[in-house]
């Protein structure tokens, strides 16, 4: 009998299935633990679970992406609003799904904007100091949940390292054992088999034990009653003192949110062949933090080791997150009330084991290797996130990384060229000290685009070879195919830079001089001024002419 369903739709569709089963079965514990991080009751994380990954799921393209809940944001979430010291749990729910719709609007608006290029200031360095730092903060930050002590939550990594140093002595036994055992058994369980549901059967075993045992009669903390259903839907109340508060935090959420699931989305399609449009997924990132800010929720990004279980369990479509939201929606109808023995300490040892994986210090060693300022860059970022807080460290980051570019920008790369003997290929002498040279004819190579900020070096580089040379000056010719882009300010200080060498007799001459460059000097008179003549297809003509014109004086 013939199927009046496609064989491949069906396989398909199975494979879908399966994929959203498996990452609810790693969502559903990691999203009630993130909840704790961000300051707020388990049960906020199922919240954020839900609608957000519908609403990614019917605009965004990536078929791999795990939209939730995700370490780095609830820590961000947790250190601004506990900051702000709010006493009242209603209160602080209200702000962080405040938090959420600021971020989805931003997110939404950037993507309409096609302005997805400004995440290009979180560079791989700052990202990775960062991430590094943040994952000891939370990691640090859950110690008192996973041992049982009272202890402030503290804002950042000292003053909540100091928290922990004075209340470490009020450990309680047997939520120390739960904890321990937990984060034991989790990492136990990923080396024996990665993708076992270590979490889910570390919270159900966990349950259990706290139930049967009487643990709870013994101190150990448990979540408790967890209301059943769906999440009210309703729009946060907006006041404008509070938005002003939350912006900072709001704006850095936007960008990190959309730098995870980017480079966790590209990466993935890069595997499997298909491409995902960066504006479009800044935008549904930005619609699913919307819904979960009208869902009760708190901001939601991606995390790549949930993104590796969906796409290791087969989904094919970003519509298998339906799926993942299905079987969230119905732990909340149906499971809440298998949920109120679970430890904290377990979740704690959840949350430790997750976060610690995201350290990068390897990455210090390989760019001390590949490139020392980089480095350097990391351990600002890392350094100042672990002194100052989450939002500085970021923002330390990101200036130290502008810094370096207007540093290497405003002293570029700049070489002194000679001919390779036996070719008409010109090559940096510091490279090929046995290249050949004319005398008095100096020949250069600036390897940046030439603007205002770099005008003043070119003319120090330039007077500073000169006053080198064994005989006088007679022609600089430079070599211009690594000039993009020439700007006013540059355009005015090479004018003046022909001026003054016609009325030394110093011929002035260009090579491979690409269009954009071109016609700047065109249209400024450069060109006229320099002469038709002494601009050229490559170095090696320009020299030749030289030879030329001199031999007819």
């Amino acid at each position: 009998m013939s199927s009046f369903v496609d064989p491949d739709s069906r396989r398909s569709l199975v494979r879908n299935l399966v994929a959203g089963t498996t990452t609810a079965v790693v969502l559903i514990p990691q999203a009630m633990a993130y909840a704790l991080v961000a300051g707020l009751p388990p049960i906020h994380g199922l919240y954020a679970s839900v609608l957000p990954l519908v609403v990614y799921a019917l605009i965004g393209r990536s078929r791999q992406l795990a939209v939730g809940p995700g370490a780095i944001d609830t820590l961000l979430v947790g250190a601004a609003l506990g900051a702000m010291h709010i006493v009242d749990e209603q209160t602080y729910a209200a702000w962080a799904a405040l938090l959420a719709v600021m971020v989805g609007a931003i997110q939404a608006l950037l993507g309409l904007l096609r302005a997805g290029f400004l995440v290009n200031l979180l560079s791989r360095p700052v990202i990775s100091g960062f991430t590094t730092a943040a994952a000891l903060t939370i990691a640090l930050s859950q110690v008192r949940h996973l041992l049982g002590f009272e202890a402030p939550a503290g804002s950042g990594f000292f003053e909540i390292a100091g928290n922990v140093a004075r209340s470490i002595g009020d450990i309680h036994g047997p939520t120390a054992v739960v904890g321990l055992a937990s984060a034991v058994a989790l990492v136990s369980l990923k080396r024996w088999r990665k993708n076992f549901p270590g979490p889910l059967f570390v919270v159900a075993v966990s349950t259990l034990a706290t139930a049967w045992l009487g643990l709870e009669e013994r101190g150990v903390r448990v979540v408790g009653d967890v209301p059943a259903g769906l999440p009210a839907f309703q729009l946060p109340a907006v006041d404008a003192d509070t938005v002003l508060s939350l912006l900072p935090t709001a704006v850095t959420l936007a960008l990190i949110g959309y730098l995870t699931i980017i480079s966790i989305g590209q990466t993935f399609a890069n595997r499997n062949g298909y491409e995902i449009r960066p504006s479009r997924e800044l935008f549904a990132i930005g619609g699913a933090n919307f819904a979960a800010g009208v869902s009760q929720g708190f901001p939601v990004s991606a995390s790549f080791s949930r993104s590796a279980v969906h796409a290791g369990g087969g989904a094919t479509s970003p519509y298998a997150l339906i799926v993942v939201s299905g079987w969230v929606a119905l732990t909340l109808l149906l499971f809440t009330g298998l949920l109120q023995h679970l430890p904290t300490a377990t979740l704690a040892a959840i949350i430790i084991t997750a976060v610690l994986g995201l350290t990068d210090f390897p990455e210090i060693r390989r760019l001390a290797r590949v490139k020392r300022a980089d480095m350097w860059l990391l351990l600002i970022t890392f350094t100042a996130t672990l002194l100052v807080g989450i939002e500085q460290g970021i923002l330390a980051g990101v200036a130290s990384s502008l810094m370096l570019f207007i540093y290497r920008t405003t002293r570029p790369h700049a070489a002194v060229l000679g001919r390779v003997e036996g070719t008409r290929d010109y090559r940096n002498l510091r490279n090929y000290p046995d290249a050949i040279t004319l005398p008095g004819v100096l020949i250069v190579r600036i390897d940046a685009q030439f603007y205002f900020g770099n005008v003043t070096f070119l003319r120090e580089f330039l007077r500073r070879q000169e006053a080198e040379l064994s005989a006088p000056l007679r022609a600089v010719i430079i070599e211009a195919c690594s000039l993009n882009q020439l700007d006013s300010s540059a355009e005015a200080a090479l004018r003046e830079l022909a001026a003054a060498y016609v009325a030394r007799g110093v011929a002035l001459k260009f090579a491979n001089v690409k269009r954009p460059v071109a016609d700047v000097m065109r249209a400024s008179g450069l060109w006229h001024l320099v002469g038709e003549h002494n601009i050229h297809m490559n170095v090696h003509d320009a020299v030749q002419s030289l030879d030329v014109y001199e031999g007819a004086d």
